[in-house]
Parts: C-alpha cells; structure tokens; sequence
C-alpha cells in the first residue's frame, strides 16, 4: 500500500505509524518515511542495538538516505516480501530507495547479517544525502570509522562491528559517521551495504567487498525467498491479503537457526506516555509463540509449528521442571532486567529497559498452550516419540500439581500472585489435550488421575470464577472486575462459543471495556502500575474472533475493522492504540498483534463461507 507524505520537521521523534519493518529471520530494522533506519539490532534481533534513535534521538546512531531539499515519499513493500520500496518524489525527478535484509537459501545458520539500500532513479534527476551514524551497544559507543579500502569503510568499538561499502562517495565527517551526495539519474543504480561483523575479523581486513552485480543477485535472491515462502500460505476471503502481510510480519519474527518467535522487533516503546510502563519483548514467550504457531498453522505454515515445537523441547531441557515462561531466541534462559540510563526513551519516555523481569514469573496458563500446540501436531498427522511424550506428560503432571496455585496470570502482574480464571482454565486445557493424546497412543493408565483433576478444575472454575448476579466469568477469584484474556476461553475450548454465560461475559467485556470501538485487557488502575495504557489491539481481535464464532456477523465485522484501522499504511501494528490521541504505542511490530488479526480474519472467513 502506498500513501503520500510530505517531509516534516525530522528533528523530533516520528510516530511508531511510520515506521517500516524488514527481517532476514535473525535480524531485523525499523525504517522511517524520511528513509532512516532508527533501530536495528544485529546479528540477532535481541542483541544490542548499532542504530539505535528511535530511543534517543541524538545519541541512538541512525542510517539515513534522503533528498535534498523538499520531498514527497511514499511506500510499499514489494510484491509478498519484507523488502521496502520508498518512492521519493521532487521538482527534478523521482527515484526510489529499496531497503532490505538479504535472505539466502538455506541461510538458516549462516545469513548474510547484511542490509542492503539500494537506490534506483526513475525519471529526471533526485539529489540524495547519505548519513550514517553507527552507535554500537545502545548508544553507548561511538565507533571509531577508518578506511577499509577505496569503496569501504570499517565502524568497530566494543564487542560490535560494521562494514560499509558503496559506490556512493563517502567521507568521514566528524570522525565518528559517514556521509556523501550523490544524483540518481533514470536506470542508474547505487547502493550502501552494511556488513555486520565481529571487529577483529574486520581488523584482519579479510572481508570481501560486495560488487553491484552481487547487490542485484541478492536483492533478487531475496524477493524469491519471501515470494516462495508466501506461496505456501493458504487463505481466502476478503481480508486474505491483510492476513498474509501479518503471516510474513510473524515469519521476519522467528529466528531460523532455533525456531523461537519473537514477541516483537523493539524494546521500551512505551505503553504510556511519560510512565514506567515501558518493556523488552526482543524474546520468546511460550504463550506468545504458541499463538503464533495456531495462527500459521490455520494458513498451511506447518514447519513454523514443528521448529517452535523443537525449540521448547530444547530449551527445557526436555523437563517441565526447567520450563519457563520465556526464553532467549537462543534458548538463553538468564534474561535479566536492566536499565540503560543513558538513554532517554522514546519521546523521553524512559526507562529503556533490557531484559525482562517476567523470567521468573509463574504463568500457569502455559502448560496449556503447550499441550494444545502438540494436540494440534498430532492432528496434522504426527506422533510423538518417546522423549517428547515423556516431556508432555509432565507438563500434564505440572499443570495438575500447580493448577490451585495463584500466579501472575496472562498479563504478568508485577503485584502479588492471584487466582485468574484464565490461568485456571488454562490447566484445564493441559489436563484436556494430555488426556485426548493418552487416549490416542494407548496410555489410558494415566488418564484416570488426570480425568480427576480437569473435573475438578472445570468446577472450581465455574464456581469461584464465576459472578452468579451478572451471569459471566471473571478476572480472578475473589473480584468481579472483566479481564479480556476471558475471550480465551472457547478459542481454547473450555467452554463453547456459543454458551450463554460466553455470550454474556462477551457483552460484559465489551460494556465495561471497550473504548472508542477497541478494547482494553483490564480496568486501568488494576495492576497497580503508573499511567494509563492505551487499548490492547491483540484484545480487540479476540473479540472479533467471538463475535464470528457466536455467528454475529455484522458486530463482529465492526470490530474486526476496527482493529485494522489501527495499523499503519504497511498493514503492521503495534501492542496497544491510545484512542485519544490516535497514535500506535508499545512495541512494534508486536506478534501477538498480528497473530490475532490472523485468526479473527480466519473466524471471519469461516462465517462467510457458512453463511
């Protein structure tokens, strides 16, 4: 989708909104409409950051191709890709700016660990400036910049490294970044390669400069690496097209070496304006992943599913004991929270937080994501061995030891451990896919005990989660306040869509929690945190996905619209929306986001197809 835009004051921070997205599966960048990559974490997408503005725009570091002087932009990405195409548009001449991560056919283990800008004149004559401004180790180093050979440049400091290489004419102004103009004239094409490094390879002076000719191998390499893997998936509808943009957004979030899913592509966009909520989602959460691979699997993804699958099996150590809500994409399991002092936060929303504190939380709702997402493997027609078996009847065994224990719930309460309901009905799922794969593989030894335990649950559940008066579930035991992550509950079958206490409690959350058409997870002052967060978009997308399933077309249709009309003109989201002020907040861009649009469009499809 393409929209035009008019150059702005870029001395300030730009909306979340206008920001692209690109991924090489390891890697990924953030890119503005004025053509600055202001975030990008390499080689991973959780390792410290080598341009780093969009969390302190003077001492974050930045890469920017731009005209001189006054400019329209607009923007699309290519075809079914994660390749970005910014159109500029001035008095002389047009030329377009191709931003990329190249892919490579089986560059699982070894990527390029590259971007490439690529810049095409396609009428008259465009006058364009290059700036780049590497700040390595989320702004704390400023690297030293020498002279690589006639056409490159070496950035080092610290642990990090970058080769840049063009036939742009480039000098070293003020020591510490590169800049060069240049004219992009019709068919004529130049290009800027940023080769991520360790410095002492880049020391050795052993790198291989990348030519034009391999510029246009990869760039091409890449388009039919994104069109293949596109070609897979398996959707129709009106929305199919927006549910495959999401579909690919949720692919440049996994990293390919391990199968892990990223929450998001960015660390401490805040959730409120000014306030302490600001978070790292550079990680993979179980629950997180989990959905994800439910939302691609409903599209014929299935290798996503089966490396996520692998992934936890690995990190865990092949024990429930050893399960924790998340991980590093790596499998790393210590993920500290720390604070970056220097920085001063997105719009001066501090703090900028590394790390993440929920690592030592207890979420019980995963056991249950865990054994829907091997229940939902069998049925793709395959059988776990012994190992993994043994693995999932422990997490069953977890999830029925631990089910009365109070947690931090969904949400990752920071406050004292509660009952939720969710978390409850969650074990009750674990309980319920171990006892249907124990039927399958003839393990009906176990299923007595287990059989006791989900009854149990289911009554609890119903008894204690329950507000008899008003005729819905609610958040926790003890309270009667609506919580969004209820809309779980018949998505994950433990109660039918179409149950009356369901379709009260979904008019409930939509009566006490929605705002301005969307949805929030909770009433604002529930958690005990400073500040109030916008509208959670993931929440308004679980409505929608009810509303269908309770077949309530036009409702659900509205809501649904509502969610879309949120994202940005490249069809990402981010974690939240602040109605008041109609701007994007959290991290961006956010899987769980994208992952729910996938399966509410699926829901939407589903009615259409009855009806």
């Amino acid at each position: 989708m393409t929209r035009a835009h008019r150059q702005t004051n870029e001395q300030s921070y730009a909306p979340i909104s206008d920001y692209a997205f690109i991924s090489d599966c390891h890697a990924n960048a953030l890119i503005s409409r004025f053509g600055s990559i202001d975030w990008c974490c390499m080689p991973r997408v959780d390792s410290a950051s080598c341009f780093g503005r969009m969390l302190d725009w003077r001492n974050g570091g930045y890469c920017q191709i731009v005209p001189v002087g006054h400019y329209e932009t607009s923007r699309r990405y290519l075809g079914k890709t994660l390749v970005l195409e910014t159109t500029y548009r001035t008095d002389s001449g047009s030329a377009r700016l191709l931003d990329l991560l190249p892919m490579r056919e089986g560059g699982a283990a070894e990527p390029y660990r590259q971007i490439l800008r690529i810049v095409e004149g396609l009428e008259g004559k465009v006058e364009l400036k290059v700036t780049a401004v590497p700040r390595f180790d989320y702004g704390a180093i400023r690297p030293w910049i020498r002279h690589y050979d006639h056409s490159a440049y070496v950035a080092i400091g610290g642990y990090q490294g970058l080769l840049l290489s063009s036939n742009i004419p480039l000098e070293i102004a003020k020591r510490h970044q590169l800049e060069g103009t240049f004219t992009a004239t019709t068919n004529e094409r130049t290009y800027l390669s940023i080769l991520y490094r360790k410095p002492e390879d880049l020391d050795e002076r052993t790198i291989e400069i990348i030519s034009p000719d391999e510029v246009g191998r990869r760039f091409e390499e890449t388009l039919a690496w994104w069109e293949k893997w596109a070609g897979n998936v398996k959707i129709t509808g009106v929305y199919a097209d927006t549910a495959l943009r999401s579909a690919i957004v949720l692919k440049g979030l996994q990293n390919a070496p391990t199968g892990a899913i990223a929450a998001a592509a960015t660390t401490s966009l805040p959730e409120a304006w000014g306030k302490s909520r600001n978070w790292d989602y550079r990680y993979s959460w179980i629950r997180d992943s989990a959905f994800t691979v439910r939302s691609l699997d409903a599209l014929g993804c299935t290798s996503e599913a089966d490396g996520f699958r692998r992934f936890v099996e690995r990190s865990t150590a092949g024990s429930a004991d050893e399960l924790q809500i998340l991980f590093g994409v790596g499998g790393e399991r210590r993920l500290h929270e720390y604070r970056i002092q220097e920085l001063e936060g997105y719009r001066r929303s501090s703090p900028v937080r590394v790390g993440n504190a929920a690592e030592l939380q207890t979420q019980l709702d995963v056991y249950g994501e865990l054994l829907d997402l091997a229940w939902s493997w069998h049925n793709r027609g395959n059988s776990p061995d012994r190992d993994y078996w043994e693995f999932l009847v422990e997490l069953v065994n977890a999830a029925s030891r631990k089910w009365k224990e109070p947690d931090q719930g969904l949400w990752e309460m920071r406050g004292d451990p509660r009952h939720f309901v969710l978390s409850k009905a969650m074990c009750w799922v674990a309980l319920d896919r171990g006892i249907r794969l124990a039927k399958e593989f003839g393990h009906e030894h176990r299923i007595k005990g287990w059989d006791e335990v989900r009854t149990s649950i289911r009554r609890d559940v119903e008894s204690k989660g329950y507000d008899k008066k008003r005729g819905v579930f609610v958040q926790a035991y003890g309270c009667n306040e609506m919580d969004a992550s209820l809309l779980l509950m018949p998505i994950f079958g433990f109660v039918e869509f179409k149950d009356e206490r369901m379709i009260r409690t979904v008019d409930a959350i939509r009566e006490d929690l929605e705002q301005s058409g969307l949805i929030r997870r909770y009433a604002a002052d529930n958690d005990g945190l400073e500040g109030e967060e916008g509208t959670f978009l993931a929440c308004t997308f679980w409505l929608a996905e009810c509303l269908a399933r309770q077949g309530r077309k036009d409702e659900a249709d509205e809501v649904f619209r509502n969610g879309l009309n949120t994202g940005n003109d490249l069809g990402l989201f981010s974690e939240e929306y602040d109605t008041k002020s109609g701007e994007m907040m959290g991290n961006f861009p956010q899987g769980l986001t994208h992952l729910s649009m996938i399966a509410a469009a699926v829901a939407l499809n589903d009615l259409s197809s009855v009806g």
